[in-house]
C-alpha cells in the first residue's frame, strides 16, 4: 500500500535503491541536491542538473518534461550525505508560477516498480522551484520526507536557502537553467505534457494562496548552537498584552541546523500501515549532529519535538479529511431523492461511517508506529541528558558537580501533547537567557489555576522560580552567576530558604521599598556602565566594583514595594538587561498590576511567561497545536535541591 503523504510527515524506507518519479502538472526541470546532518549543501557540487546530471549514487534526467524518473542509489551517496532533497524549478518560458498550474505528484518507488510513498505538491502559488520532497538519514535509517517547500525567488533563493552565498547560488541557478548570467535562454523548446497522476482516492485540489516562503536561513553553524529549544531563549511570545484571548502564543522555534516548512500539512487521505516494529532501528543517545555531546543531545531533543508535532498533526489532518469526506457523502446520500426510499439511504450513510472509521483506523496505526518509535527514543535520551537538561529526579544530580563551564541551554520543564500525554519532551532555553522569565502566580491564567487556592498557587510559583535560580547556580561555574532576590513584603521566605541556608545569594534577599530601591538602582548602575564600556570597546576600563559575571534578579510579589520609579528601572532592565548579563525572572499576578494600566504592558510582553501548574498555553510553529506545559520541580521529600546548592557554595569558598 502506497503511504500518501502530506506536508512535513515522514515514512520509513525499506529498500536502499530506490525510484523517485514525478507527474507534473507542467513541463520541469527536475533536479536533486545533497546536504549534510543539517541540510546544507558542501558547495556547487551537491546539486546534480542537467548540466553535471550524475552525483555519487543518483542521476537526473537532463530534459524539460512533465514526466521525470529520478534513480537513487542511497547505499552510495556517501558518509557525508544525510539528505537527498528533489527539487522541481520552473524553466525559462514556461509558466510564471506553481500556482497557475495544476498540482504535481511526487512518488518513491521500490526497484520492482511498487510506490513506497507519494505526495501531491497543493497549496503552491508564486513559486518557481520548490524541494518536494528530501529522503534523509536518521538513526542510520533512511525516510522520506514530504517537504513542499516554494521559493519565490527561484533555484537562486533556493540554493542560498540551502547554505550557499548568494553569488554562487546565482551562479550555480544559471547553469543549472541553461542561462548565462545575462539571462540568454539556451534550453530547447518546452514540449507538451500529459496530465499529472494524481494519488489514488484524492482528487488534486485546486491551488490556493499560500504565505510567502521564507528564502532566508538563519545563521550558519557554529561550534555551540547560536540558537536553542527555544530560539535565542525567547520561544513564546505572548499575544498583544500577554493574554492568549486570541489562541496560544506561537513558540518561536527557528533551529539552525535544520529547514523545514512553516505551514501546516494537508490532511492524509490514506496513511500507511505502519512497518513491524523489529524493523525499527535502535535508538541511540546523541544520535544528531554537534560538537559535543551535549550539543548532540540537545538537538536530539528538538528533533523529537519536531517529528512529535508533525506526527500529530498528520494524524489530526487525516481525521479533519475523514471526517469532512463522510459529512460530504451523508449530505449527498440525503439529497438523493431515490435515497429516501426503500432501505438505499441507511446502506449509503452506514457506507460512509464505515470509509471514516477505516481512514481513521488507518492514520491511527501510523500515530501509534510514530509514537512507539519517539518513545523509545524518549527512554534513551533522557536518562543521558546532562544536569542543566535533566529532570531534578535524574540521577545524574546526584553525582553532579559544580562545572567548569556554562551549559548550553537549561530545562525548564516538559512539554506534551493529550494524544500521548506520558510522553514528555525537554522544554530547553538556551543560556544566556536572551529574554526574561515571568511565572504567572494569578488565578485568572488558566482553568489549572483557577482550581488551585491562592496561597498553595502562590508557593507553587515561588518554589519553581527558586528551582530555576538553584538550577542556573548548579549549572555554572562558581564564580559565573550570581542571583539578587527582592521580596518586598517577605511573603517568599520559605520558599527562599534553601538558597539563604547555602549562602549562595550575592545578599540578603531586599525587604521594603527601600531594599528594592538600593537592588534595582545597583542593577542599573551595572548594566549602564557595561554598556557604556563595550561601546568604547574597552570592558577591562569598568570600575574594580562591578560583577563581571551574569547577574539574575528575582523579583516576587511584584509589584508590592515599587513606586513609578522602580517599576521604570526594571522595565529598563528587562529591555536591556539581557544583552550585558543582567536577567529577570518575575514571580507575579499581572492582575495586581493592574494600577498601572497599559503601561506595564511592553513589560509583559517582553517575558517569557510560564505557569506553576500544567497549562496549554504554548504553540509550535508549524501547525500550532497547543502543547501543555509543565514545571519541573524537585520530588517531594528529596533533598537534591539542597545538595546541588551546597556543592555550589563550597565550590566558591574553593575558588575563593
Amino acid at each position: 500500500m502506497t503511504a500518501e503523504l502530506v506536508r512535513g510527515q515522514n515514512h520509513p524506507l525499506s529498500r536502499s535503491r530506490v525510484e523517485i518519479r514525478v507527474s507534473a502538472g507542467t513541463p520541469v526541470l527536475a533536479l536533486a541536491q545533497v546536504g549534510d546532518d543539517e541540510g546544507r549543501l558542501a558547495g556547487p557540487e551537491a546539486l546534480a542538473h542537467p548540466g553535471a546530471r550524475t552525483l555519487p549514487g543518483l542521476e537526473v534526467p537532463g530534459t524539460v518534461s512533465g514526466q521525470h524518473s529520478v534513480l537513487v542509489d542511497l547505499d552510495a551517496v556517501g558518509p557525508a550525505v544525510h539528505r537527498v532533497g528533489l527539487v522541481l524549478v520552473l524553466p525559462p518560458g514556461g509558466p510564471a508560477r506553481f500556482g497557475a498550474v495544476p498540482a504535481s505528484y511526487v512518488s518513491v518507488a521500490d526497484p520492482e516498480g511498487a510506490e513506497l510513498a507519494g505526495y501531491t505538491l497543493t497549496d503552491l502559488e508564486s513559486e518557481t522551484a520548490v524541494v518536494a520532497l528530501e529522503l534523509y538519514r536518521r538513526q542510520g535509517a533512511w525516510k522520506v520526507r514530504a517537504v513542499g517547500q516554494g521559493y519565490a525567488g527561484g533555484l537562486g533563493a533556493l540554493l542560498a536557502d540551502a547554505g550557499l552565498p548568494g553569488p554562487a547560488a546565482a551562479e550555480l541557478a544559471a547553469a543549472a537553467m541553461g542561462q548565462t548570467p545575462a539571462g540568454d535562454v539556451t534550453l530547447a523548446a518546452i514540449p507538451g505534457a500529459p496530465a499529472p497522476t494524481v494519488p489514488r482516492g484524492l482528487r488534486a485540489p485546486a491551488p490556493a494562496p499560500s504565505p510567502a516562503p521564507q528564502d532566508a536561513r538563519h545563521a550558519p553553524a557554529a561550534p555551540t548552537p547560536p540558537e536553542p529549544i527555544p530560539v535565542s531563549g525567547t520561544p513564546y511570545a505572548a499575544a498583544p498584552g500577554g493574554d492568549t484571548a486570541g489562541g496560544p502564543p506561537t513558540i518561536s522555534y527557528a533551529h539552525p541546523r535544520r529547514r523545514t516548512s512553516t505551514e501546516p500539512p494537508e490532511p492524509a487521505p490514506r496513511p500507511a500501515a505502519p512497518p513491524p516494529l523489529g524493523e525499527q532501528p535502535r535508538p541511540v543517545a546523541g544520535d544528531a549532529s554537534g560538537w559535543s555531546m551535549d550539543e548532540r543531545l540537545y538537538n536530539q531533543v528538538w528533533g523529537m519535538f519536531e517529528d512529535l508535532a508533525r506526527s500529530v498533526a498528520a494524524y489530526r489532518g487525516a481525521v479533519e479529511f475523514a471526517d469532512s469526506r463522510m459529512d460530504r457523502e451523508l449530505d449527498e446520500a440525503l439529497s438523493d431523492p431515490r435515497h429516501r426510499l426503500g432501505g438505499s439511504g441507511n446502506a449509503a450513510r452506514d457506507t460512509a461511517r464505515a470509509r471514516r472509521e477505516e481512514l481513521v483506523a488507518q492514520a491511527q496505526a501510523v500515530l501509534d508506529r510514530d509514537l512507539v518509535v519517539l518513545t523509545a527514543e524518549s527512554e534513551v535520551v533522557e536518562p543521558a541528558l546532562p544536569a542543566s537538561y535533566a529532570r531534578w529526579d535524574n540521577p545524574v544530580w546526584h553525582a553532579h558537580a559544580v562545572p567548569s563551564e556554562s551549559p548550553l541551554a537549561l530545562r525548564l520543564g516538559d512539554l506534551h501533547l493529550p494524544e500521548r500525554p506520558e510522553l514528555r519532551i525537554p522544554m530547553l532555553v538556551r543560556v544566556p537567557l536572551e529574554r526574561g522569565l515571568w511565572i504567572d502566580n494569578g488565578r485568572t491564567g488558566s482553568e489549572a489555576a483557577m482550581a488551585m487556592d491562592t496561597d498553595r498557587l502562590r508557593r507553587a510559583a515561588m518554589d519553581m522560580a527558586v528551582a530555576h535560580a538553584a538550577r542556573l547556580l548548579a549549572a555554572h561555574p562558581a564564580d559565573r552567576f550570581a542571583v539578587h532576590v527582592i521580596d518586598a513584603g517577605g511573603a517568599g521566605a520559605a520558599s527562599l530558604a534553601p538558597l539563604v541556608r547555602a549562602g549562595v545569594l550575592a545578599g540578603p534577599p531586599a525587604a521594603g521599598a527601600a531594599g528594592v530601591t538600593e537592588t534595582l538602582e545597583r542593577l542599573t548602575r551595572r548594566v549602564d556602565l557595561v554598556q557604556m564600556a563595550v561601546r568604547a570597546g574597552a570592558p577591562e576600563d569598568l570600575p574594580p566594583d562591578v560583577d563581571t559575571s551574569d547577574q539574575l534578579l528575582l523579583v516576587h510579589d511584584f509589584p508590592h514595594g515599587f513606586d513609578d520609579r522602580a517599576v521604570t528601572r526594571l522595565r529598563y532592565l528587562a529591555d536591556e538587561g539581557p544583552a550585558v548579563g543582567v536577567h529577570l525572572l518575575m514571580v507575579a499576578d499581572r492582575d495586581e498590576a493592574s494600577a498601572y494600566g497599559p503601561l506595564l504592558d511592553p513589560l509583559w510582553r517582553s517575558l517569557m511567561r510560564l505557569s506553576p501548574v500544567p497549562d496549554n498555553h504554548l504553540a509550535d510553529p508549524w501547525v500550532h497545536h497547543a502543547w501543555t506545559f509543565e514545571p519541573d520541580l524537585p520530588p517531594r521529600g528529596s533533598r537534591v535541591l539542597e545538595q546541588a546548592l551546597e556543592r555550589v557554595a563550597a565550590a566558591r569558598r574553593t575558588a575563593g
